[in-house]
């Protein structure tokens, strides 16, 4: 039995940029244990299997180690699969997933998700963090799934260094997103998820939920730019509608093949 399988790179400017996600079609479900063996066979960030439902379709996102409850980049992907490969006419997607529903527009070469605002909470920056990056945070926050850690540059965001090992024993988080005022853009921002596999994110679309809201208290703004400061670079425009982020980005397919289950 063989599957198709793309492999596209999402929030990029150009390819070889941005985080590559792998997006599997599906007519039925596969069973989980398939569908985790097939996310740690790629072993990328993540891997998202979707079905055409009512109305849209249902995506579900793996990660090389476990099943996650959101994923940005690979939503985003998956979209771009549907617009560009699948024949899906229109200009709106609709995703079911664990996390609600999430719609994913396009304009022209842009894809916009639309996804549930982070509530975030501000938490004392203890002793216990400071092991985890090699620069002191001046702010910490507790979202549903991260730790996000505020610093005060983007040179420092750039030059961090974290403890994995650390950060990998945290048992309360996904992981921990550390984040600045840009110099060129609105805010940078790196994610770390040893945790769940995944050493340093190359862009994570759900953080922006948690970044979104944040900045813009912060900065008293609706609207922004942000550079996700891995090795690939992510490019991402954001917006806080209130209960909802809406974030926006360029996708670009590398691979198009085959699985062979059987």
């Amino acid at each position: 039995m063989a599957n198709k399988i793309y492999q596209v790179d999402a929030f990029c400017k150009d390819l070889f940029s941005g985080n590559p996600a792998a997006i599997c079609p599906l007519q039925n479900w596969l069973d989980d244990q398939t569908m985790k063996n097939i996310a740690a066979e790629n072993n990328l960030a993540e891997t998202a299997f979707y079905v055409k439902e009512k109305g849209g379709f249902r995506i579900r996102w793996f990660t090389p180690e476990t099943e996650i409850d959101l994923c940005g980049h690979a939503t985003l992907a998956a979209a771009h699969v549907l617009f560009s490969h699948e024949g899906f006419s229109g200009n709106s997607i609709s995703f079911a997933s664990c996390s609600g529903e999430l719609k994913v527009s396009k304009k022209g070469d842009q894809l916009t998700l639309d996804f549930p605002a982070d509530h975030i909470k501000w938490v004392e920056v203890t002793a216990e963090m400071l092991p985890w990056f090699s620069v002191t945070p001046i702010e910490a926050y507790k979202g549903r799934s991260d730790y996000m850690l505020v610093f005060r540059s983007e040179a420092e965001i750039a030059g961090i260094r974290p403890d994995l090992a650390v950060i990998g024993s945290l048992t309360d988080c996904r992981g921990v997103i550390v984040t600045a005022k840009g110099d060129a853009v609105d805010f940078v921002s790196r994610f770390f998820a040893p945790q769940s596999g995944i050493a340093e994110d190359h862009v994570t679309g759900s953080a922006h939920t948690t970044l979104t809201p944040y900045w813009s208290q912060r900065l008293r703004q609706n609207e922004f730019d942000a550079i996700q400061l891995s090795p690939r670079r992510g490019f991402l425009n954001c917006k806080d509608a209130g209960e909802r982020v809406e974030i926006s980005g360029q996708a670009k397919t590398y691979l198009i093949g085959e699985i062979f289950l059987k």
